[in-house]
């Protein structure tokens, strides 16, 4: 087929924009191993055998495995369904955290469930859990926490998207679910973007859930694809082309009086669960786009 002259200019113009489109993406994984990321562990359970780490007399472990030590390989690189992927094992809670900071940003990846649990979430009934947490604003293990301070897409079987404000705070648009908070339960609060803003921490007094809305989750056994937005003072969950949760106003509290954090580091938590990520991506953003605005 010949193309008219015009023709010819003007797919060499589309075909360079769709390829300077592609090229602004970076990706988050080499496919081949993990350095472009560390590790750090909390204690393993008593179920877990390591060599050469030191138990109690009650046969607990002693330490933390810590920083980029991982015997049990809890993270590996391994091939699903014909293709490099992270595996997170989930046998000890801890972090795969990025080496780099990244703000203003729009990040996906996709997600698959595996068949291991492990002590203490290994109950048949207990949901398969994992996470991204963003805006990471403290070092692995500091303060004794787990789950650096970060604001967190919770990735947990019929919970993808929702908000757990970690060590942190942030509002959301949202609704009090009926009859909870009553009667010695929880405030359970679930977006709405009708709703009123509601400030979420994890502090006494405060919830730090926000349930996503709708459930976008595929079943289990299928890869699920998760959208990041962060832009300034807004950030968007988007579960399967779904926007599922809008926020606004991430603060860290370590500080004197609450302090603005719209930057950090990424991590991809273990925790109890074996899940597979794959296509781990990024690009930089200067506006949100249409349609997906913040209300």
């Amino acid at each position: 087929m010949r193309f008219p002259t015009c023709g010819l200019v003007l797919f060499a113009l589309v075909s360079s924009l769709s390829l300077a489109a592609d090229e602004s993406w970076i990706s988050l994984w080499n496919g081949r191993d993990l350095g472009e990321w560390t590790t750090w562990m909390r204690k393993p359970e008593r179920t877990s055998n390591v060599p050469g780490a030191v138990r109690l007399e009650d046969g607990s472990y002693r330490d933390p495995l810590g920083d980029n030590h991982d015997p049990l390989q809890v993270f590996s690189v391994v091939q699903v369904d014909g293709a490099g992927a992270i595996r997170i094992s989930g046998e000890v809670f801890g972090e795969l955290r990025t080496r780099r900071s990244f703000e203003n940003y729009h990040l996906t990846l996709q997600f698959k469930w595996g068949e291991k649990k492990w002590p203490p979430r290994d109950q048949p009934e207990t949901p398969r859990d994992s996470g991204l947490l963003y805006h990471v604003h403290a070092a692995p293990g500091a303060e004794g926490r787990v789950w650096a301070r970060s604001i967190e897409l919770q990735i947990q079987e019929h919970d993808v998207g929702d908000l757990y404000a970690v060590g942190s705070m942030i509002y959301v648009r949202s609704r009090l679910q009926p009859g909870s908070g009553k009667a010695g339960t929880r405030p359970i609060y679930h977006y709405d973007p009708n709703g009123s803003w509601v400030d979420f921490a994890q502090i006494p007094g405060m919830e730090g859930r926000c349930v996503k809305s709708p459930d976008n989750e595929r079943p289990r056994g299928e890869w699920n694809t998760v959208e990041l937005y962060c832009l300034g003072h807004d950030a968007i969950h988007v579960v399967n082309g779904k926007v599922v949760m809008r926020l606004h106003g991430p603060r860290r509290i370590d500080t004197a009086t609450p302090q603005p954090v719209t930057s950090g580091p990424l991590i991809l938590q273990s925790e109890g669960a074996e899940i597979f990520y794959r296509n781990l991506r990024l690009r930089p953003i200067t506006a949100l786009p249409d349609g997906l605005g913040t209300q």
